[in-house]
């Protein structure tokens, strides 16, 4: 395997996005969440391992980032478009988050 290079990191479309709805996603074979997410110009899909630390009313208005641009795929029977990114503890996730208001869909450099 090849170390990436910047040109990698830079090739990825990483943008804030708010969540506008969740529940559970009760086809997956591990515990997740089904996220609606608002990118400004479009809402993309999620499923995401985020039950060990996030009830679904707690990220409803919340601002997340995530990797779009990867082809859709199926997790438990629901489309997922996007890769929301966080912190792995032995907690669980935890989100990576602004930690200032932006606009839905900002560019994360």
């Amino acid at each position: 395997m090849s170390t990436p290079t910047f040109d990698d990191f830079a090739a990825l479309a990483i943008r804030v996005g708010r969540v506008l709805r969740c529940e559970p996603n009760a086809g997956a074979r591990d515990p997740a969440l089904c996220l609606w997410i608002d990118f400004g110009s479009e809402t993309l899909q999620s499923s995401a391992k985020l039950t060990d630390l996030y009830q679904p009313e707690d990220l409803i208005g919340t601002d997340v980032v995530a990797v779009t641009g990867f082809a859709p795929m199926r997790v438990g029977g629901f489309r997922s478009d996007v890769l929301v990114i966080g912190a792995v503890t032995e907690g669980g996730v935890v989100l990576l988050r602004p930690d200032r208001d932006v606009p839905s869909g900002t560019a994360v450099a």
